[in-house]
């Protein structure tokens, strides 16, 4: 009798934790969602600079379907300069865009108007949604799109419980019937032709229970379904069953539940499947792998049209539907293919960005959607700049131990548009545009040129500057004797033109000059927190950065003298559509915008004269690039930084081992600039002078003020009041001729 007791009391104990365990997952979080993340998306506006082959290529890129009829959501036809499409509906951060069938026409590299087909009305502009460039995912790569009962077509339901459970509302979870009838059935095909579990049994298997094989399992499997009946509705089993059920493999991700697969076979909602197609989807539920209509169609095509023939079994379809159906193509796509991770370093710091704020769980399992900042064509264009110039470059140098790093921002929100980490664009690797820390070589020297020109009394562009030899006292060590690239001094040069032709020389005597303290305060007031030495040697950019500390450097300067913070994300949105948060443009001025406006004109005299001339090669020249070559010690590092109108940029070239190079930074790392902004910059750049900051014609030969009949004169920006006073002989009618002394005497 005890032992009765004993036997009785532990099975209800046991079935009392299955309840427990059923209980749990089914009321709480049944799925983890991983976080699936957005590029910026592309809006369509009157004068938008993109043609129709552009268009076409981002629809594809999209999983646009070519279809002449529109017939559902995804779909455009392209006539010659005109491209018709039905946009898909998309929830953003701020709106909802709803579909549309749109008109859009192109004329001379840009789109002339975008019009509603429906209305006839035209649209100021379009906000179409945007390409998926990644997921977060847990450790188990399953990916699924939720969809309610009510949104899944009847005829899915139909297939599904023609073909996996006919008896799916009379049974309570285990169906006796079923499985003689799955017997039988076997029996007669000698072979496995149907199985005997319940939809219910299924969704336990998923949910609950591991894929082995034993008569324990089996024994949990019943009684759990028995339970999940008990406590909940057919309704509901139904719906996560929906969303549970295994589809197929896209790579190392699962593709889980009808709302997914038919997005990932069809670029259709699940809404939008027709006939043949549900019949395909509810085939794929028998084997994904040995279904596969992109690997095996014609197996798939065989198993479709058994399950169009088992609803008209199960009275569910006419015969001629079936018929119908059954002449339908597969109608998949060629390359349903999504990546898990298609820009991997750009993906890091998002993540990096994102964990300050959210725990690894919040991003892997919730299901949130991150917009951000990325252009999928200015990221392809950086990557394809990326592959011609080191492959040119290995060719040249027989070597293919060159690595690269770099970083494309919006000049005017900081916003960053690409990035890259290296030359192997899929890599999950070292992230060298965030961690690579190197010297900057004379990328730092418009810190320096920044500084003295903050003290207009002193320093104005055309002040001479002693472009000599100079020995440094190392205070006990070895004195410290720095030389130009090119081992040869240039005498007395003008301040803007040491810039443009990167002095060495010149520049150490103008920083020591100013103080190597007060540099590395501008350099800190550029928006960069990492810490430098105040050694000379830091003058000529001895201290390491990242490349992403580089950006922010340039940006501030881009920006006219506001530290914008560098930003990969647009906003978070919950699952349920709610946004968690926008991350919006935060600007805070901490320089003198009018010692920045010159030091950006003599960035420019850098690509017109100096050491950038070969920007120009990829660039129109009324581009007016400002930018800055950087070269280090035996040529280790190759560095470029510089902003057009609508861009700004930095790139690194070198090798991990620190061992040189061989390539200054005009012969290496500023290719890759210049060809990627030749191929996605717009807008020339345009300097805006402040108020306190007047334009004077200069003599180039002699540093003073000149008329503008003068040959050899040119406009230059002065803070007002810093101008040279005396005129050059050339010109005006304040002329200093005949006065003695040399002009720089006489100047100053």
């Amino acid at each position: 009798m005890l032992l009765l007791l004993f036997m009785a009391v532990l099975t209800l104990s046991y079935v009392a934790y299955q309840d427990y365990t059923v209980r749990q997952h089914f009321e709480g979080k049944r799925w983890a969602l991983p976080a699936h993340v957005f590029a910026s998306p592309a809006e369509l506006f009157a004068g938008a600079k993109l043609d129709a082959g552009r268009l076409e290529a981002l629809l594809r890129e999209l999983k646009y379907r070519a279809d002449p009829q529109l017939t559902t959501q995804g779909a455009f036809v392209r006539s010659g300069s005109e491209i018709r499409l039905r946009t898909r509906e998309f929830h953003f951060w701020d709106a909802s865009e709803p579909s549309r069938q749109l008109r859009v026409t192109f004329g001379g590299g840009e789109v002339i108007a975008v019009e509603d087909i429906d209305s006839g009305e035209s649209l100021p502009i379009y906000r179409l949604e945007p390409v998926q460039i990644g997921s977060f995912y847990p450790a188990l790569k399953e990916d699924r799109v939720l969809v309610k009962l009510d949104q899944v077509p009847k005829p899915l339901i139909d297939a599904l419980l023609s073909v996996e459970d006919r008896d799916f509302y009379e049974h309570f979870g285990v169906s006796p019937k079923g499985i003689a009838r799955a017997m039988w059935a076997n029996v007669r095909a000698g072979d496995i032709v149907q199985g005997g579990s319940t939809l219910t049994q299924q969704l336990v298997k998923n949910f609950y229970l591991s894929s082995e094989r034993t008569w324990w399992r089996k024994l949990n499997e019943v009684l759990m379904s028995l339970l999940l009946e008990a406590r909940y509705s057919k309704q509901e089993i139904l719906e996560a069953y929906l969303n549970e059920i295994y589809l197929g493999q896209d790579g190392a991700r699962a593709i889980h539940g009808f709302g997914l697969a038919s997005q990932f076979y069809f670029s259709r909602s699940v809404e939008e499947l027709d006939l043949h197609h549900v019949a395909l989807l509810v085939a794929l539920v028998r084997g994904p792998s040995f279904y596969d209509p992109v690997r095996m169609p014609t197996k798939a095509r065989d198993r479709r049209d058994r399950v169009l023939d088992a609803m008209v079994e199960q009275g569910y379809l006419a015969p001629q539907q079936a018929q119908a159906a059954k002449l339908q193509p597969l109608d998949v796509q060629s390359n349903p293919h999504q990546a898990i991770s298609r820009y991997p370093a750009f993906l890091d710091l998002v993540k990096r960005q994102l964990q300050q704020e959210y725990r690894n769980e919040d991003l892997t399992t919730t299901g949130l959607n991150i917009f951000t900042t990325l252009d999928v064509e200015v990221q392809q264009q950086l990557q394809a700049a990326v592959d011609r110039t080191l492959t040119r470059l290995d060719k040249q140098r027989k070597s293919g131990s060159l690595e690269t790093a770099a970083i494309i921002t919006r000049r005017a929100t900081g916003e960053i548009a690409a990035l890259v980490g290296g030359r192997d664009a899929e890599s999950t690797g070292y992230n060298r545009a965030l961690d690579s820390v190197r010297q900057i070589g004379s990328l730092y020297k418009p810190v320096v040129f920044l500084t003295a020109l903050a003290d207009p009394r002193r320093y104005t562009l055309v002040s001479p500057l002693q472009d000599r030899a100079i020995r440094v006292a190392g205070g006990g060590a070895a004195p410290w004797t720095p030389k130009n690239y090119d081992n040869r001094e240039h005498g007395t040069v003008p301040l803007y033109s040491a810039l443009a032709h990167s002095y060495n020389l010149a520049t150490v005597r103008l920083g020591l000059d100013v103080g190597v303290p007060r540099t590395v305060q501008t350099f800190h007031s550029l928006g960069v927190e990492r810490d430098l030495a105040e050694f000379p040697a830091t003058l000529l950019g001895a201290g390491e950065l990242t490349p992403m500390d580089v950006m922010q450097m340039y940006q501030t300067l881009a920006n006219d003298g506001f530290v914008t913070p560098l930003r990969a994300i647009q906003a978070v949105v919950a699952q349920d559509g709610h946004t968690l948060q926008r991350y919006t443009l935060d600007v805070k001025q901490s320089l003198d915008p009018a010692a920045v406006y010159l030091v950006n004109r003599a960035l420019q005299e850098v690509t017109r004269e100096g050491t950038a001339r070969a920007v120009y090669s990829y660039l129109s020249r009324d581009f007016d690039v400002a930018g800055k070559t950087g070269t280090t010690n035996d040529m280790r590092d190759s560095w470029f930084a510089g902003f057009t109108g609508d861009y700004a940029g930095v790139v690194w070239l070198g090798r991990d081992d620190n061992k040189p190079a061989g390539l200054t930074g005009a012969q290496g790392a500023l290719h890759i600039w210049a060809a990627t902004m030749g191929k996605v910059s717009r807008e020339p750049l345009q300097l805006d002078a402040p108020d306190n900051v007047e334009s004077v014609w200069i003599d180039r030969s002699n540093g003073l003020r000149a008329s503008e009949a003068c040959a050899s004169a040119t406009p230059l920006p002065f803070i007002t009041g810093s101008a040279p006073a005396l005129y050059s002989a050339c010109g005006g009618s304040e002329s200093d001729e005949g006065e003695g002394g040399s002009w720089l005497d006489r100047l100053f």
